[in-house]
């Protein structure tokens, strides 16, 4: 879960450089990056949610706790759609506005910390009651992400993790075992598939998000476990090009036809109607599985074994709390995120949304053991069964290469214009340009 100390250095250099641009630019506005204050500890604090909606009710009731316990102290709650938090961050940094405390993912922190917007946590930390009760393996994800060295500029609260979802009971009655390598996954999606009764073996994703998850089955099957080989990426590898053939290849043989435009929302609401045998998401969409089919209609297991007996995946985002520089009511706001990052909070806060706890306390918790796919994801990503390929979020052009610039290009993959070998050699060439130039920033 965590990059180089050749790539992190490389980084934080970069990242470095870029902040004092955007500072010099900026200086004579009001950007939201000023440094605000300590503050009194008491009055009231502003925390944005960056999945608003889904979590408003869990984070509701935590507030609650939370100001029970500091009654000198009030939360105003901003939700904010997971789609448009990274925007919301931008916009409110440029003009002005930004919260106290507000949720921050590993996908998008370098991007806000090299505009100066967040506070460095690692002294905050070690004075706190949450020193040395957080899992080592987040804290090192969200200090590689920020991309400045060993600072800290999120306390870490949750790790979400892949799961290939499978309808026990249609593997059951097709005499099929848990598709618990890739060989039994291409299998059962060939054997649940009826087309013309509307049976399919799998859902793929081919609309917004496809390309984390098409990655996801990539590094999966070819066994590659790191995304760099020296300074040039590895996702061309042929490899990886025949794992994405064989992948893409499933799209209307053993899917629906609309997968090539299903976001994961409408990929889980498809599955949830009970036609089709597999599903890759994450530990996000249990509760909706539970509602729709019941507990005893349908498992979930993390990504499938490779040839080499090995569990390969890519790097999943690390979700976790940010202490903004520019508000002025510091003390009160490191209060909220030691009281949610917490024991007893992290623990109601993660069960609610099916997600692994970064307190390890709370990771102990009797909950993760009731629930199988959540203690198998918890286990694949402390045992040491699974190697985890971590994706690089500090490149600041990372997540337009993965998503907006080529989402599209993966869905002509689907509908076969063009190759697999085109697009990964497109991507991978848009990487390694973008690898260059952050050298070349770091080295400037």
């Amino acid at each position: 879960m965590t990059i180089s100390k050749t790539q992190r250095g490389r980084a934080a250099a970069a990242v470095s450089l870029t902040a004092v641009l955007a500072l010099t630019a900026t200086a004579c506005g009001d950007d939201g990056s000023g440094s605000g204050g300590e503050g009194s500890g008491k009055g009231e604090i502003t925390f944005w949610d960056n999945n608003g909606g889904p979590r408003t009710a869990i984070w509701t009731e935590i507030i609650k706790d939370f100001e029970k316990k500091y009654p000198d102290i009030k939360v105003k709650y901003v939700p904010i759609p997971i789609a448009d938090v990274q925007s919301k961050y931008d916009t409110a940094i440029a003009g002005g506005g930004l919260p106290d405390v507000g949720g921050v993912g590993t996908a998008y922190l370098a991007n806000m910390v090299s505009q100066e917007a967040l506070e460095p946590l690692n002294k905050r930390l070690e004075g706190s009651t949450l020193k040395g009760k957080l899992v080592d393996g987040m804290v090192q994800s969200v200090t590689a992400a920020a991309g400045r060295g060993d600072d800290l500029y999120s306390i870490p609260t949750s790790a979400n993790n892949g799961v290939l979802w499978y309808r026990t009971d249609l593997f059951k009655a097709a005499g099929l075992e848990a598709p618990s390598t890739w060989p039994k996954f291409y299998d059962a999606a060939e054997k649940l598939t009826d087309a013309k009764n509307n049976k399919f073996g799998y859902t793929i994703r081919g609309g917004a998000g496809s390309i984390a998850q098409a990655l996801d089955a990539i590094y999966g099957q070819s066994g590659i476990t790191s995304f760099w080989d020296g300074d040039t990426t590895t996702l061309n590898d042929p490899k990886n090009v025949e794992a994405l053939e064989k992948y893409a290849a499933l799209f209307k043989k053993t899917t629906p036809a609309a997968d090539v435009n299903n976001d994961f929302t409408k990929m889980v609401a498809q599955w949830d109607t009970g036609t089709i045998g597999m599903l890759s998401h994450n530990l996000g969409s249990q509760q909706d599985h539970l509602k729709a089919l019941g507990a005893d209609k349908f498992a979930g297991i993390p990504a499938p074994i490779g040839e080499s007996g090995t569990r390969v995946q890519v790097s999943n985002p690390v979700d976790g709390l940010g202490l903004f520089r520019s508000g002025d009511n510091k003390e009160a706001a490191w209060k909220f995120i030691e009281f949610a990052a917490s024991h007893e909070s992290n623990s109601k806060w993660n069960e609610s949304a099916g997600a692994i706890p970064a307190n390890t306390e709370a990771a102990k918790a009797p909950w993760i053991n009731q629930t199988e796919s959540t203690s198998l994801a918890a286990k694949a990503l402390t045992d040491g069964s699974t190697t985890i390929v971590d994706l690089p979020y500090y490149l600041p052009d990372w997540n337009n290469i993965s998503k907006a610039d080529n989402e599209p290009e993966f869905q002509k993959v689907m509908l076969g214009k063009i190759t697999a070998k085109a697009f990964l050699d497109k991507m991978a060439k848009e990487l390694n340009e973008a690898n260059k130039e952050w050298q070349e920033l770091g080295n400037g």
